[in-house]
């Protein structure tokens, strides 16, 4: 028996006509979901447009004619209106702030210019973002293709979760550049394994190293996604984009997912951004998941698809939030204090680099590359990572991360500048003790 919900059906089927390598990447899940045209949201919002006398649909308080709220919240936050802060946000996000992110996105982004793509969705950050990508598109053994230096929560979000099948290749190549041939060795094999689609995760700048590729190796990233589509593999391209902006040298200065758009029909690109990171707001959660393809009825089927996702997960984003990014977004001063703590990043990296660079720690640990974000990471010799991290934490409560056997991830983001020379003095001294210890 049929058990496929007919607006399912309807989305799939628009899906087929018009791109079914797309339809091809979605999971099980991300073909049976669907967005309710007649559930409780819906309904709500038609009357929201008809119903002028009363409106007695969805599930929130109103008195006096505005949302029931309790003064000792609203005393602090009188500088919004209480519309903009206690109802509940639509599914897709407040549209104002759909509008103003992806306005936003051209500005930062001039290779969009011309291409087709939808309008960004808010998701509860960036991780509910990759976890919508997750559901959409792996089931179990769908191959996951990430760089081997990676956020560890790709793992629990695609491993544990969806079952995927994580696949590591090695981030840098022996000349310290972004390893695109292992990237195209990594999908080729999926291909001969009889996978007929992957999803390929590109973080940049990378968590943990902090190395965002210049634009040469940026297009021998395209390249390599784009012999995998010719040689038949269907691939999912999800740019984590979390430290977007966040570049102090020569390398890319915006995402690749303009490059991806409409680059191959094989090839759909989906970018996951947001202001967490980028516009230091960690605790507000606001993300954005943003598709693109040369088809409208693609994209308005995926958006309805990822409207399904969050009804049947979060319901919807917190308003406040969104409310207090759009403001920020709205206002002039908006890019003259983002460039103000961009400049303060920049130069706490250019430290870290100049200390690094000075020459007296190579009996201790080397450094991978790094151009931007919020990190840099170590390579700690003659011990490992995790003793290294435990003498820093018991003699000089300094705490770093360690992963793997000899990486050791330094955020120089909530570091003063001036305090980092005593950080790295400090992470010299512990490996020597440890290795001290050790012989």
């Amino acid at each position: 028996m049929d058990t496929m919900n007919p607006l399912a059906k309807q989305l799939n089927e628009q899906i087929q006509k018009e791109n079914p390598y797309v339809l091809e990447m979605l999971s099980e899940l991300g073909k049976q979901i669907y967005f309710p045209k007649e559930g409780i949201l819906s309904q709500s919002a038609e009357a929201g447009q008809k119903a002028k006398k009363y409106n007695a649909t969805i599930g929130i308080a109103v008195e006096k004619g505005v949302p029931m709220h309790l003064e000792v919240l609203q005393r602090n936050l009188s500088a919004y209106a209480p519309k903009d802060l206690y109802p509940y946000a639509p599914p897709a996000g407040k549209p104002e702030l759909r509008t103003a992110w992806r306005e936003k996105m051209v500005l930062d982004n001039p290779s969009l210019q011309g291409k087709n793509y939808g309008n960004p969705i808010v998701t509860n950050a960036l991780t509910h973002g990759i976890s919508i990508v997750a559901d959409l598109f792996t089931d179990v053994g769908t191959p996951v293709i990430v760089p081997d230096k990676n956020w560890e929560n790709y793992e629990l979000t695609f491993g544990v979760r969806r079952g995927a099948e994580m696949v590591y290749f090695p981030l840098y190549n022996q000349g310290g550049q972004f390893n695109s041939e292992a990237l195209l060795e990594a999908l080729l094999d999926a291909k001969e394994q009889g996978k007929k689609s992957a999803v390929v995760l590109l973080n940049f700048p990378n968590n943990p190293t902090g190395y965002t590729p210049t634009q040469q190796e940026g297009q021998t990233i395209i390249d390599a996604l784009v012999k995998a589509a010719e040689a038949g593999i269907n691939v999912v391209v999800a740019t984590d984009d979390a430290y977007f902006s966040l570049f102090f040298e020569n390398s890319m200065h915006e995402s690749l997912f303009g490059l991806l758009a409409g680059l191959h029909p094989r090839i759909l690109p989906v970018k996951i951004d947001g202001a967490t990171k980028e516009e230091y707001v960690w605790g507000f959660r606001v993300g954005f998941v943003t598709y693109a393809s040369e088809s409208n009825a693609v994209l308005s089927a995926l958006e309805q698809k990822t409207m399904g996702i969050i009804r049947a997960t979060i319901s919807s984003g917190p308003h406040p939030s969104q409310t207090f990014l759009l403001q920020a977004l709205k206002d002039p001063q908006f890019e003259t204090q983002r460039q103000q703590k961009f400049e303060i990043m920049k130069a706490r990296a250019n430290k870290v680099k100049d200390i690094l660079d000075a020459g007296q720690f190579s009996d201790a640990f080397d450094y991978y590359p790094f151009n931007s974000g919020y990190f840099m990471c170590l390579k700690v010799k003659g011990t490992t990572a995790e003793a290294v991290r435990q003498q820093l934490l018991d003699k000089y409560q300094i705490g770093t991360i360690a992963l793997g056997e000899t990486d050791l991830r330094v955020a120089f983001s909530c570091v003063e500048e001036e305090n980092l020379q005593e950080i790295y003095d400090s992470i010299y001294q512990a490996v020597k003790e440890v290795q001290a210890v050790q012989v």
